[in-house]
C-alpha cells in the first residue's frame, strides 16, 4: 500500500482506507488514481465538498455494497461517475465506454506492466 500526501477534505472522506498514522493509504493503484482525479476534479471547482460527501456515502450505503467495506473504492468510482454525470461533465454513454476500453486494457496488458488505454484493442 502507498500513502498520500495531499491536503484537501476529500481526505476526510468517510470510509477511506488509512494508515496507523492517519494518513490515506491504497491497495491498488487505481484506487490512488481514483483519488488523484477526485482530488484534482473537486480542486478545480467541479463540485464542492457537501456534493462529493452526498455522493459518496449514496454510493457506499447501497444495500449491494460489501458489508467490509472491501468494494469502497468501487464506490468510489461510482459515486464520482454519476457525480460527474449530475453536473453534465459527463454522458452514461461516455463513462460506460471509457469503462469497457479500460477493461480491454486490462484484459490486453501483460501481467505486471502498467495498464494503460493505448493498450485497449479497440481504441483508434
Amino acid at each position: 500500500m502507498s500513502a498520500c500526501e495531499t491536503s484537501t477534505d476529500l481526505v476526510a472522506s468517510p470510509g477511506l482506507p488509512r494508515s496507523p498514522e492517519g494518513a490515506p493509504v491504497f491497495a491498488e493503484p487505481w484506487h490512488a488514481q481514483a483519488f488523484a482525479m477526485t482530488v484534482h476534479l473537486h480542486a478545480r471547482g467541479v463540485f464542492n465538498w457537501p456534493e462529493w460527501a452526498e455522493s459518496l456515502s449514496a454510493e457506499v450505503h447501497r444495500p449491494e455494497r460489501a458489508v467490509n467495506g472491501s468494494d469502497y473504492f468501487d464506490a468510489w468510482v461510482a459515486a464520482l461517475a454519476r457525480l460527474l454525470q449530475r453536473k453534465g461533465v459527463a454522458d452514461t454513454e461516455t463513462i460506460e465506454a471509457l469503462r469497457k476500453s479500460w477493461q480491454r486494457a486490462a484484459e490486453a496488458t501483460p501481467h505486471g506492466a502498467p495498464i494503460e488505454l493505448a493498450n485497449d484493442p479497440r481504441r483508434a
